[in-house]
C-alpha cells in the first residue's frame, strides 16, 4: 500500500532553502566560475563539493535529531543544527 510522506513546516523549508541553494550556486557558477581548495575537509574541493558534502550532513544531523528526540519533539532545533553544519561546511570546508 502506497503512504504518502509527513509533510511539516520544517520539512517544507528544508527542502525549500535546498532548491533555493541550487538555483542560487548555480548563478553563482556562472557569474564566477568556482576553483578548488583545501579547507578541514580531507579532499580538495569546489563550492558544489561542499555543498553536496553539506547537504548530506544535513540530512544526516536531521535524522540523528529524529532518532534521538523521539516521536512528538519538535524539528525545530535540528533543523537550526543542520543549517549551522551546513554553513559551516560550506564557508570552512
Amino acid at each position: 500500500m502506497f503512504t504518502w510522506m509527513y509533510w511539516t513546516p520544517e520539512v517544507g523549508i528544508f527542502f525549500g532553502c535546498v532548491v533555493a541553494m541550487l538555483a542560487g550556486m548555480t548563478l553563482w557558477e556562472f557569474r564566477a566560475p568556482t576553483i578548488e581548495r583545501k579547507g578541514f575537509l580531507p579532499i580538495a574541493t569546489t563550492r558544489g563539493d561542499r555543498l553536496f558534502i553539506g547537504l548530506l550532513t544535513a540530512a544526516y544531523v536531521n535524522l540523528a535529531w529524529i532518532a534521538i528526540s523521539g516521536e512528538g519533539a519538535s524539528a525545530w532545533p535540528g533543523f537550526a543544527a543542520s543549517v549551522v553544519v551546513l554553513l559551516v561546511i560550506m564557508w570552512k570546508g
